[in-house]
């Protein structure tokens, strides 16, 4: 099964091209359902994000997808995920946050997302975007700390906006040159890699802080 996914996610634009024969307008049904369960659903960081927008970028530039439906249904998605996901952490999250052993969560994202969240205030909606794993948790941590709904909505909007356009516009214009098109799998380890550095460099700051204390 972890192979299965891993081989979707570095073969991605050959896999959506076969789904888009057998399903057709199905598709952006199901790409709904997965930049929503990414974003709103806190068990499911896993699922494919940058890489999943830059390929539907590339492929929309073929004509297999209309660049304004898919445009559209992406910010939608990630807009109302971002949505729920802050309601369910504004009801129920304290429970869970507070809990010491919870089943299908990683705690210790939850409070990596929380510092982050404590360290750059409302910001961290539209910066988080851009980070897997913190783009599902920050509006969850954002619900338990009790972000002003209205301010919350204005970053969420912000940063889905910025988070679709920088990568479906960035895969419609550079997903087909040759060269990248030859090297897609290369390519989307490239975008993992960058969007993934971040969290990475804290998980590292983090580890260093603690040997030496």
């Amino acid at each position: 099964m972890i192979e299965s996914f891993i081989d979707f996610v570095l073969n991605i634009d050959n896999h959506l091209e076969i789904i888009i024969q057998d399903y057709g307008f199905w598709i952006y049904l199901l790409i709904f359902i997965i930049v929503f369960c990414e974003t709103g659903l806190v068990i499911t960081p896993f699922l494919p994000g940058d890489s999943l927008l830059f390929a539907l970028g590339a492929i929309s530039a073929t004509g297999s997808l209309s660049l304004p439906i898919t445009y559209v249904i992406i910010c939608a998605a990630a807009i109302l995920g971002n949505i729920v996901n802050y309601q369910i952490g504004y009801y129920i999250g304290p429970k869970i946050f507070y809990k010491e052993n919870v089943r299908f969560l990683n705690k210790q994202h939850l409070i990596r997302t929380r510092l982050f969240y404590e360290r750059h205030g409302g910001k961290t909606v539209v910066i988080s975007r851009f980070l897997p794993i913190f783009r599902t948790f920050a509006p969850f941590v954002a619900g338990i700390g009790r972000m002003n709904y209205a301010r919350f909505t204005f970053f969420n909007i912000i940063g889905c906006i910025a988070w679709v356009t920088t990568f479906l516009i960035g895969g419609y214009y550079f997903g087909n040159i040759p060269i990248i098109r030859n090297n897609f799998a290369l390519v989307i380890i490239a975008i993992i890699i960058i969007s993934a550095l971040p969290a990475i460099i804290g998980l590292l700051r983090g580890h260093k802080m603690k040997q030496h204390k």
